[in-house]
């Protein structure tokens, strides 16, 4: 029966791009202490990472004296939910180019991210405050398998 109440782990981090290879390590630890398979993890992990880029390069344009956190919440037999937390401006989700794959954007360099975590996560959602801006991410957990 899943915990009504989650187990949280708490990270921070300076909006340094080369702490996202940390900020992987700590999600890959999370998803085995979860017993989660392999390729719910990559998808876990692949988010995150996009959610800290995000945050990193848009939100504080890549100034080292702003910090990010993140929260993992573990719902265990459930779920996981994850928050990353910037103190930027936020963004319009309006003004995003829309469907990366289609001909128009299909060589676009940039904006990807948010298409990725949507197509990784059961949910992903952006919450926008005068403390900066907040990407929430949840994933079901499968069963675990037999044996």
């Amino acid at each position: 029966m899943p915990t009504a109440t989650p187990e949280v782990i708490t990270v921070r981090i300076p909006s340094r791009l080369e702490l996202l290879a940390l900020l992987d390590g700590v999600t890959n630890s999370v998803c085995d202490r979860l017993r989660v398979d392999g390729d719910t993890a990559s998808l876990i992990s692949m988010s995150v990472i996009e959610a800290g880029t995000n945050a990193i390069q848009h939100g504080h344009k890549r100034d080292a004296g702003r910090i990010v956190d993140i929260d993992f919440r573990l719902f265990a037999g459930d779920r996981i939910e994850v928050t990353v937390h910037d103190s930027g401006p936020g963004f319009d989700p309006g003004t995003l180019n829309g469907d990366p794959l289609s001909p128009e954007h299909i060589f676009d360099a940039r904006g990807r991210g948010i298409f990725i975590m949507r197509n990784c996560m059961d949910s992903v959602d952006f919450e926008f405050s005068d403390s900066g801006t907040v990407c929430h991410l949840v994933k079901k957990l499968p069963p675990p398998a037999a044996g």
